[in-house]
């Protein structure tokens, strides 16, 4: 069966597409977390220091009950880990889902499930509910809802954009992590001290109303709209050039023909768990972004309460100071993405950081207070390095290995890989958070010492995978100079 050729558009069309599916999927997934960062905003006003309030004699007056008691912190945890635990076991799943159902109606309709449950729970103030429980379900829905976004929206970027700067193109991209915890701290910061449940409600509209314009306008694939996919891996890309086709760009139409005809028939059928597990790297870079997310996650859910606490802030200022750390984030997945593709070592590129934020880690806890100013800088620099790890590895990695040479071009691996590297990093976004609830009571510095502890791990499973690529620097290196 003769398949017909793709047909050949212009560049400055086929670069408005992809500027666009850019652009509208870091919007789709910055609400996500705009909607995420509320509970973190508003755990210092559920639970107050009420001795410093007018009325101190009064408990209820100045705080939320259930979460008025002393043991306010195990509450917390109980909240954050609803969410986490069931985004965890949920994620190994979306990924199988996504890669079967049309990316447009999962993202758009996870997106509207995500804001109904976020107002749901912001609702509970209005309602004036104090059980335990309500808080809780929502939560495990809300979970369960928000796993619909990140297999969608990796797997729509790696469908437009081939891997010659992909770690660039990604790292700027997946500033919607830290635009969004920005922007849901600010948005919740305006309500957080009058009417707690509408930083719950206003984030949870923006969501549900993103989902929409999502629905109208994203475009799963390049031929769907007649653009022609992109190079994915190294044997293919030289292949192309020898033939004279630029990378990342149409291709011939005798080019992508033969390639057409070679992969249409592994395109019917999704891989499997069991083999995207198999491909090199998943397991090495899972596992370390497991403790990467321990670190990442815990700052995202009590970091606002570290500070309230340690530098005595009211629970806007808490949270309006800890949008530096998110600032930092942007800045260090930039980073991260444009050193791995210049250098050719993803995994060299994540360790690098990750030593460095070890000691960053340890002089925040004890100077990071001494000043505005010394806060402000350590907060930035800590962002930097714990979140330019993170960002490489769920982005730039997850596509690299999703359309790794040793698929042989199979399309239907992208959504269950991005599941597989993100879900065994939830486990650590689930542990991190929930031991930072326990620890805590006992000091904060006990919670540093985990956090530096998880960050040296994550360093340490990706070192074969550094040897290797160093390995292959001096082969190269030795192959030019004979």
């Amino acid at each position: 069966l003769r398949l017909a050729p793709f047909p050949v558009l212009p560049m400055p069309l086929v670069r408005s597409y992809r500027g666009l599916m850019l652009l509208l999927t870091f919007l789709c997934y910055m609400t996500y977390h705009i909607s995420r960062k509320c509970i973190s905003i508003v755990k210092s006003q559920l639970h107050l220091n009420c001795s410093a309030t007018e009325r101190s004699n009064d408990t209820s007056s100045c705080s939320w009950a259930p979460f008025d008691q002393d043991n306010y912190k195990q509450l917390f945890s109980a909240l954050d880990n609803a969410f986490l635990v069931t985004y965890t076991i949920a994620m190994f799943f979306s990924g199988i889902f996504s890669e079967r159902l049309s990316l447009r109606y999962y993202l758009s309709g996870g997106m509207l499930l995500s804001g109904f449950f976020t107002a749901l729970f912001g609702l509970g103030y209005f309602w004036d509910i104090h059980t335990l429980w309500y808080f809780i379900v929502v939560q495990i829905f809300s979970g369960l809802a928000q796993t619909s976004g990140w297999p969608a929206v990796v797997t729509c970027i790696g469908n437009w954009f081939g891997k010659g700067k992909r770690g660039l193109i990604m790292g700027i991209w997946n500033s919607h992590t830290s635009v969004g915890n920005i922007l849901g701290s600010l948005i919740a910061g305006v309500w957080v001290t009058s009417a707690w449940g509408l930083s719950f409600i206003v984030p949870g509209a923006i969501m549900a109303a993103m989902g929409v314009v999502c629905f109208l306008f994203l475009v799963e694939r390049p031929e769907d709209v007649g653009c022609s996919p992109p190079l994915h891996h190294t044997a293919a890309k030289e292949k192309d050039a020898e033939a004279g086709t630029p990378d990342d760009g149409p291709l011939s139409t005798s080019s992508r023909t033969s390639l057409d005809r070679s992969d249409s028939a592994e395109e019917l059928e999704a891989i499997s768990f069991l083999r995207a597990l198999r491909i090199p790297g998943v397991v090495e870079f899972s596992l370390s972004l497991l403790f990467a997310k321990v670190v990442n996650y815990t700052f995202l859910y009590w970091l606002p309460l570290y500070i309230a606490n340690v530098a005595l802030f009211d629970a806007q200022q808490a949270g309006d100071l800890s949008t530096l750390f998110d600032v930092g984030g942007i800045f260090g997945g930039i980073i991260a993405g444009l050193v791995s593709d210049y250098a050719g070592g993803r995994a060299v590129t994540c360790c690098v950081m990750l030593i460095f934020a070890a000691p960053m880690l340890f002089l925040y806890n004890y100077i990071g207070h001494d000043n505005i100013g010394t806060s402000i800088a350590m907060l930035f620099v800590c962002g930097g390095l714990v979140n330019g790890p993170y960002t490489l590895i769920t982005t730039a990695v997850s596509a690299d290995l999703g359309t790794h040479e040793s698929l042989k071009g199979n399309a239907k691996a992208l959504s269950t890989v991005a599941a597989i590297i993100d879900g065994t990093g939830s486990i650590g976004a689930t542990l991190g958070p929930l031991m930072a609830g326990l620890i805590s009571p006992t000091g904060w510095n006990n919670v540093f010492y985990m956090l530096i502890t998880a960050d040296i791990l994550a360093c340490l499973l990706l070192s074969r995978l550094m040897v290797k690529e160093i390995r292959g620097w001096r082969g190269c290196v030795a192959r030019k100079t004979g």
